[in-house]
């Protein structure tokens, strides 16, 4: 960490009081709708005024046909107090690979604290060493003709959140994510059908074109991602870093432009990695 920075904010300064938040029993489609119009990533879901789970994007995108809040949640979610510092809860987000933490004040839901409340206050503490130190190793790219229901597919199986996409001649056009993909996302539902036989494969005298059968119909619906390339999915004007960039100056990017990652690039424009947000957090250790 850079020397003179103070890292002494408390939880509560940096928090978000006014939280939205799920309930139990609920549907996932209440919860895409909080995500859609709220513009955040997860919420906490609560029942009986305590906090019994966290439901994610990313939760949605891994269980695209289940939609009870209860199955999809996280539960029993790591909590902090108001008086908590910001270094204790970057220590929680990096150690649980979690983004949000319920603040939690006797038993009941204070506010929440997200990994954007704290790179918001490293925007402020003037912290110049440069992001090469804390960029992640590899980088998983798609290219701009990929269907976003692949692209879906890929940051499932690689654990990502975002991916920078690459053109025709290899240059990097933008950044996607799962905030992205959730915007783009539709319900699909369809009816089965299932057919109970009142006849016992035990009975002898049972002939199969004889047998009772009741139809039972019911509906199954799930998220889907369209077919569309990716790069119809690249929202607004590209921000990028160089390898020297000073981390606060970094962390201002991210909260200007409302983004959890910026491709870091060299000098001729080549793309040197990703930073995301919780890189950062490591700053202040």
């Amino acid at each position: 960490m850079a020397e003179n920075v103070t890292t002494d904010i408390r939880v509560e300064e940096i928090m978000v009081r006014e939280v939205a938040y799920a309930t139990i029993p609920g549907s996932r489609d209440e919860v895409l709708q909080i995500l859609k119009t709220k513009h955040i990533s997860g919420v906490p879901v609560v029942k009986n005024g305590e906090v019994v789970g966290i439901v994610t994007r990313t939760d949605l995108i891994k269980n695209p046909e289940e939609d009870q809040i209860a199955l999809l949640m996280t539960r029993e979610p790591v909590a902090i107090p108001p008086g908590a510092s910001i270094v204790e809860a970057s220590h929680l987000m990096l150690d649980r690979n979690i983004r949000r933490i319920p603040v939690v004040e006797d038993h009941t839901l204070a506010g929440i604290v997200t990994l954007a409340d704290i790179v918001k206050a490293i925007s402020s503490l003037g912290i110049n060493d440069p992001i090469e130190p804390y960029l992640g190793d590899g980088v998983v790219t798609v290219w701009e003709e990929t269907p976003l229901s692949v692209v879906g597919e890929i940051m499932e199986l690689a654990d990502v959140k975002a991916v920078p996409v690459i053109g025709f001649n290899r240059k990097l056009l933008g950044v996607v994510t799962d905030k992205d993909l959730i915007a783009e996302s539709i319900i699909e539902e369809r009816v089965e059908k299932s057919n109970m036989s009142a006849g016992s494969d035990d009975d002898a005298w049972t002939w199969e074109s004889l047998r009772d059968t009741m139809s039972l119909y019911y509906s199954v619906s799930w998220i889907k991602f369209p077919d569309t390339p990716v790069r119809e999915a690249i929202k607004g004007e590209m921000v990028t870093a160089t390898p020297g960039s000073p981390v606060s100056d970094c962390a201002k990017k991210m909260r200007r432009n409302n983004i959890d990652q910026i491709p870091v690039v060299s000098a001729t424009g080549k793309l040197k990695g990703l930073l995301r947000d919780r890189d950062l957090l490591r700053a202040l250790f």
